[in-house]
């Protein structure tokens, strides 16, 4: 999985997330969006594990400062 498919496939998960489309780019921040708090960053998290099929380590989720971050770790962890 190459970053830029991982970006897409995080569109419907912010979007159930959310209640609504999110365009997504790499450079995308919580600041960015709208409702956009600790607890919706604890779902779309939860999210992503059930959706992809890997766990994120308590130092990645800290270290997320945008999308493109979280895309860049899915295309990483994400099983072949």
């Amino acid at each position: 999985m190459t970053d830029d498919s991982a970006l897409a496939a995080l569109a419907p998960l912010f979007e159930e997330v959310f209640g609504e489309p999110v365009p997504l780019t790499p450079a995308l921040t919580a600041e960015d969006v709208e409702g956009w708090d600790s607890t919706r960053m604890i779902e779309l998290i939860v999210a992503v594990e059930a959706r992809f099929g890997i766990k994120l380590t308590t130092r990645e989720v800290d270290g997320l400062s945008s999308v493109g971050d979280l895309a860049a770790i899915i295309a990483r962890k994400a099983p072949r």
